[in-house]
């Protein structure tokens, strides 16, 4: 599903934003494990006026890799979202230092 913003200029743009419905398609999540990570504050949707929740792109990557390593090492969910949390860190990290040391 995508979203047409209307941007001050009257201008329509796509939406980098993607509905519950294709969310739960293309992370194959079930709707109550979303609710959970959702309450976890670990994915954090928009909302629409009508209460709907719209999620990030990169929210997709971030569900699969999770989906994932707790499928592959049979984890709870919190322990996934910490994996998946420190992995992002280090990718974080590590882009910074390749960045620094590009510029010596």
């Amino acid at each position: 599903m995508t979203i047409v913003q209307i941007h001050e200029h009257g201008v329509p743009s796509l939406s980098e934003r993607i509905g519950t419905r294709e969310f739960l398609e293309l992370t194959g999540l079930t709707e109550d494990a979303l609710m959970e990570l959702v309450r976890l504050d670990w994915i954090v949707p928009a909302r629409t006026a009508q209460e709907e929740f719209l999620f990030v792109n990169m929210d997709v990557l971030r569900v699969r890799k999770y989906r994932r390593l707790c499928a592959d090492f049979e984890l709870s969910p919190v322990a996934g979202i910490i994996i998946v949390d420190l992995l992002e860190r280090i990718a974080h990290l590590e882009e910074r230092l390749r960045a620094a040391t590009d510029t010596f």
